[in-house]
């Protein structure tokens, strides 16, 4: 099914307009860094804790911007290929406009924050170019008309893909095909069923996760991998968190333990630890986050003591997800002292056995207890306590102390980015659900998807959706050029997430009272779409991080 093409403006006519959008927001945006860039330099360091409200709001502000700069290369890279993507360009201008249409209003930050030219105490922000160049585009997507054409499309076509053109290459297309049908037969049917037990995610899953190349996708060949890009590992998050958010971040566990001990180990870690995680042999966690300390990893107070040929552990460590069954601990610990902050940390690789449901750390100076959490419930979260664990100093990441953090820095970018792909897998879940519900459920004689509300909703999530996936295209694409990549793999990872809980709240209300009752399905994806505005950088660090690195960038 194809757009009708009378409701879409001369394609050359429309990215005029989409590029003097940008224009127009490029402006805006410089006004705004260069009056936060004031503040922030005018405040002591000591109380820039205070500005957060401007730093912040700034962060979210040029990450919208940032979209609207990757959807329009996405609708321009279109333009040869009407009539038979004249969908996704409509699809795609409807998000620019939605997007864009915030920037002159307001962007919410959370449901009570709303980021605005106010927030910036400067009447001559007020982005009147701003709303001057968004009229033309809401004259169009508000078109009834035009959103049927939409819905329409996407109710045809929500068995698989939605996006008939992805800028996928053709290899990264068939890795999608293959692990979709992994998902409708393995994952799907069974993942309410292990959320709604507290179940581990069956070990056969997996074994098949391992043979179909998930674990070893990204690590090079000399060490078992199939050496495929960051990009095809994105891909592999979205797809499998569609059907599975543990599932999803199996891979990713595994990808970014390879990365840390590819960038950081000896050739001799490498040699041993790479392709037993590429065959699944070793399950993989990482032992960071402490009790109180959180974001905080420079006040990390678990300690390594060096006593001749091995390391004592002493300590606390909490949220390790995967941490009994688990049987290698990517394990962060002070070597140096307090005062050295960052400095004083290090990574080490600790083999432990894998516990079982009565015996959760069967290993001599390791205890600890399950945490029970509202979803992401497929590998279990544990607290652990170190009393004297001794390990050997070969277990030392690179054998260097002090190189830490420094290594755990190295594998922020692709973290942030595979968060952000589980996220679109997550409001894909929640966009499969909805539409499910909409077009069964009839309410007042008609199907809940006649309902304009209820349409917008759904509209509303595909466009993040398709927006998204291609802000995260783009910048896996400079990772896998070598490129720094850390400012917008914080940008998507910030935004995505909102917009995965957003899926799934606005999925919720359409089941209605249904969607409050745990046999629906709608009920887990909420709980799992919470999680990812936390974890990999809750969204308040990660907008500081952002504001931070921006104004190192670009002014």
């Amino acid at each position: 099914m194809t757009m009708n093409t009378n409701l879409i403006p001369n394609i050359d006519t429309l990215i005029q307009h989409i590029e003097a959008c940008c224009k127009a927001s490029e402006h805006y945006v410089l006004s705004i860094t260069q009056y936060v860039k004031k503040q922030f330099d005018d405040t002591p360091k000591d109380k820039r804790y205070l500005i957060q409200n401007i730093t912040h709001g700034m962060a979210w502000i040029v990450s919208y911007h940032e979209i609207l700069l990757s959807t329009c290369d996405y609708i321009k890279s279109l333009q040869t290929h009407l009539p038979d993507k004249d969908f996704e360009i409509a699809l795609a201008t409807l998000g620019f406009q939605r997007y864009y249409e915030q920037l002159c209003t307001g962007v919410a930050m959370n449901q009570h924050e709303i980021v605005c030219a106010e927030t910036f105490h400067s009447s001559h922000l007020r982005p009147q170019l701003l709303i001057k160049e968004a009229e033309a585009l809401r004259v169009l997507v508000d078109d009834i008309t035009y959103r049927q054409n939409l819905i329409d499309t996407l109710v045809e076509r929500h068995d698989w893909s939605y996006f008939a053109y992805t800028g996928l290459s053709e290899q990264t297309e068939e890795i999608r095909d293959v692990l979709h049908r992994f998902v409708v037969e393995q994952v799907k049917p069974f993942s309410h069923k292990w959320h709604m037990h507290n179940e581990y995610i069956p070990e056969n899953i997996l074994h098949q996760l391992s043979e179909l190349g998930v674990f070893g996708l990204t690590i090079d060949e000399e060490y078992g991998g199939m050496a495929q890009s960051k990009l095809d590992m994105c891909v592999t998050s979205t797809i499998l968190s569609r059907g599975n958010l543990g599932v999803g971040s199996l891979g990713t566990r595994a990808e970014i333990a390879a990365e840390i001990i590819m960038c950081g180990g000896t050739e001799e870690q490498k040699k041993h630890y790479l392709p037993l995680i590429v065959s699944g042999e070793i399950i993989p966690t990482a032992v960071f986050t402490e009790p109180d300390i959180g974001s905080d990893l420079a006040n990390i107070r678990t300690r390594a003591i060096r006593k001749g040929d091995y390391y004592s552990i002493q300590g606390n460590k909490t949220w390790i997800t995967h941490g009994a069954r688990a049987n290698l601990m990517v394990l962060m610990a002070r070597t140096g002292s307090k005062e050295e902050g960052y400095k004083g940390l290090s990574m080490f690789l600790v083999e432990k056995p894998q516990g079982v449901d009565n015996d959760f750390f069967p290993l001599e100076g390791i205890k600890g207890g399950e945490i029970e959490t509202l979803g992401y419930r497929g590998m279990k979260e544990f607290d652990i306590a170190f009393d004297n664990l001794n390990i050997p100093t070969s277990t030392l990441l690179g054998q260097q102390e002090g190189q830490g953090f420094k290594q755990l820095m190295q594998t922020f970018e692709s973290a942030r980015i595979q968060t952000a792909a589980r996220a679109t897998g997550v409001a894909l879940n929640a966009l499969d659900l909805s539409i499910t519900y909409a077009t069964q459920r009839i309410q007042f004689g008609k199907k809940l998807i006649a309902f304009p509300r209820i349409l917008n909703k759904i509209l509303y999530t595909a466009c993040d959706i398709l927006l998204l996936d291609q802000l995260i295209y783009r910048i896996a694409r400079q990772k896998d050029k070598g490129q720094r990549c850390d400012l917008g793999a914080g940008m998507v990872k910030l935004v995505a997430a909102k917009a995965a809980w957003a899926a799934a709240d606005n999925a919720l209300q359409i089941h209605g009272g249904n969607g409050f009752s745990l046999e629906y399905e709608i009920s887990r994806v909420l709980c799992d779409a919470r999680i990812l505005n936390i974890f990999e950088g809750a969204a308040e660090i990660q907008a500081e991080v952002i504001a931070r690195r921006y104004f190192e960038k670009n002014i």
